[in-house]
Parts: C-alpha cells; sequence; structure tokens
C-alpha cells in the first residue's frame, strides 16, 4: 500500500469516530432537553391558569353588563308608571289609556329582548309551550287545539321564557 491510501496520525490514540458523542454528552443534551420541555410545561399550564382567570373576569363583566342593559330597557315602563300614578285622579279613561300606553311598552321590551308575547290560540296544544289549565267541550275547534289562553307565554318555540296557561278544546262522548 502506498502512503496516500492510508491516512497516518501519529498523534492521536486509538481511531474513534468524530460523530459519535459520549455518553457524557449525550446525558448533557438529554437533561438540557428535559430542562426545556419541564420549562415549557410549565409555561404552558401558567398561561392556561391565566387564561382561565381571564374568561372567568370577562364572564363576570357580561353578565354585569347584560344587567344593566336589560334593567335600562325596564326605566322608561318604570318612569311612565310613575307617571300613571301621578294622575290617579284624573278621568278614569285616561288612566285606563295611560295603563294601556304602559303595557304595549312592557311589550315591546320583552320583545326587544327576545321574549315576545305568543298567540297561541288556535294552535295544536304543545306541552314544551302550553300549561293546559282546563279543558272547554267546543264542537267547532280541532280536539287538541288551544281554545283559549288564560295567561300568555312568552319568547320564541325554541327558547320559552314562560309557557301559555291555555284551555283546550277536546269533543263531548
Amino acid at each position: 500500500m502506498s502512503e496516500q491510501q492510508t491516512p497516518h496520525n501519529d498523534d492521536v490514540g486509538p481511531e474513534r469516530p468524530l460523530s459519535v458523542p459520549s455518553q457524557a454528552e449525550d446525558m448533557a443534551k438529554a437533561q438540557a432537553r428535559i430542562a426545556q420541555l419541564d420549562d415549557g410545561w410549565r409555561r404552558a399550564a401558567a398561561e392556561l391558569a391565566n387564561f382561565r382567570k381571564r374568561c372567568a373576569k370577562d364572564l363576570v363583566r357580561a353578565r354585569e353588563q347584560e344587567r344593566a342593559r336589560t334593567a335600562a330597557g325596564w326605566l322608561p315602563v318604570v318612569d311612565n308608571l310613575e307617571r300613571a300614578m301621578e294622575h290617579a285622579s284624573s278621568e278614569p279613561e285616561q288612566i285606563i289609556e295611560g295603563v294601556r300606553a304602559v303595557q304595549r311598552q312592557a311589550l315591546s321590551v320583552l320583545a326587544g329582548l327576545g321574549f315576545p308575547r305568543r298567540d297561541d290560540t288556535g294552535r295544536a296544544f304543545d306541552p314544551a309551550l302550553h300549561e293546559a289549565i282546563g279543558a272547554i267541550v267546543d264542537e267547532e275547534l280541532t280536539p287538541g287545539t288551544v281554545a283559549h289562553v288564560v295567561r300568555p307565554g312568552y319568547g320564541p318555540d325554541e327558547q320559552i321564557l314562560r309557557p301559555a296557561a291555555v284551555v283546550v278544546a277536546t269533543r263531548s262522548d
């Protein structure tokens, strides 16, 4: 063999590939990676805890704002009731008209909050929407139909605030 084909290194001890790390280097790298992952986990946990606190505060604030908005919607109704009471000595017809106006205003507030007054007369009885408080024999109506609303219900079909108290039509036996 010629000298060009075999490297000759008299300064270095036994040959060892330069790319293979020692066990100490492996251990140091593993410990550094463990520390990095542990730090990342702790930061993520702290961030999650802060996020939960922020969400809880946002929920409380949103509830308070909604309560204030709802109460503000009722203030004109209260004001008008107070005006009606001030005029209690007026003509009865004017008082009745004033009370009707306040009722319309109150119904408007409820509708604005997403709970309109329901008109269920003539509709098929539905226990999710109606509370049957009586039955009446009525040959003109289909059995199981709402014949009379005693107390109106409020809200759309999918979110009833209060079911209507109704009298249901039946046939005579």
